[in-house]
């Protein structure tokens, strides 16, 4: 399932994410601000207190490195100083060091030992290293695949709140892949991920709510969601609140914002919305079709976007579009 930072999951297929050490919701939580305005002078502190064997200190160092940021980038060094944090037993470093094993970075790819270091960080409570750990043992990466095994540590991710291990265990819930089937505690946690802003989950609830699996049929809600998921960039959900649009479900009839949306939808990689826009401009006045095409060349997403992200506009993404 899905491995961070890329969104990459699709509702029917549930390709599986996990988290890079970069985007790790649980970072360590001084690092940015230590240097959002610091010198060359905090920089060789920080580097002393890492060699003096500070574990904090030497995951910071490791970030950096990793990242680039006021170092050049060396994934060597920044497998380096997670490993002398690791070794103090520091969660936050031990997801890092395991992220980089599984692949490849800075050390030879060795998903045995990436497993080992997001099992120690996972028993400490670290809920992305939960959800890569999960991952492995769905895919089958250093160890036999195993449903139990992935849905417990899905499950234990998703409890303590990181939303990629809630939308992967959801996606589980609903394929039934290694478990019964159960659309009400997929809308659940995709819903849970769906208010942490995860624009795969807000458009999977969308298309939920638009076909009844687990939650009644309720258009309004099926727009809420496909708005926020769509104000994101996320195609699938641009080209459904076309077609509620389009179709006045959940919002008032409108063909302008219907061509609108679709329109951003097949410029984001949706072609599906082609045949829509083509059949809804026989049904639009010349003004109409100006005004949609305007409002669609200035549309522009809203900050939290990941430009370019896997997933955007990809055609497995789940959709009540019509396909044809």
């Amino acid at each position: 399932m899905r491995v961070r930072p890329f969104r990459s999951i699709t509702f029917l297929l549930a390709a599986s994410f996990c988290v890079s050490a970069a985007s790790s919701q649980e970072k360590l939580p001084n690092t940015q601000q230590m240097f959002r305005s610091a010198d060359t002078s905090e920089l060789t502190n920080l580097r002393h207190r890492a060699e003096s064997g500070d574990a904090e200190s030497q995951a910071a160092l490791g970030d950096l490195y990793l990242a680039g940021s006021r170092v050049p980038q060396d994934y060597k060094e920044a497998a380096k100083w997670y490993r002398a944090a690791a070794a103090q037993k520091l969660a936050a470093a031990q997801f890092a060091l395991g992220y980089l094993y599984e692949q490849g970075e800075g050390v030879a790819r060795n998903y045995r030992e990436a497993l080992r270091y997001y099992r120690a960080a996972a028993g400490q409570g670290h809920a992305t290293a939960a959800n890569n750990l999960a991952s492995m043992y769905e895919q089958g990466r250093g160890v036999p695949k195993s449903a139990t095994e992935a849905l417990r540590w899905y499950r234990a991710s998703a409890e303590r709140g990181d939303p990629t291990g809630q939308t992967n265990l959801a996606s589980l819930y609903f394929a039934g892949r290694g478990i019964r089937r159960d659309f009400e505690e997929a809308a659940r946690w995709f819903r849970a991920a769906a208010e942490q802003d995860v624009p795969e989950a807000q458009n999977n609830l969308a298309v939920m709510y638009y076909t009844g699996a687990g939650v009644p049929i309720d258009y309004a809600e099926s727009a809420h969601w496909a708005r926020r998921a769509a104000d994101q960039g996320y195609a699938a959900a641009q080209a459904d609140l076309g077609y509620l649009y389009e179709q006045g479900k959940g919002v008032p009839l409108d063909y302008v914002m219907a061509y609108m949306w679709y329109s951003v939808a097949a410029t984001r990689g949706d072609q599906h919305t082609v045949a829509r826009m083509k059949s809804l401009a026989h049904l639009m006045l010349p003004e109409q079709l100006r005004a949609a095409r305007t409002r669609a060349a200035a549309w522009v997403p809203q900050p939290g976007e990941l430009s370019g992200a896997p997933g955007t506009g990809q055609s497995g993404a789940a959709s009540f579009l019509p396909q044809h």
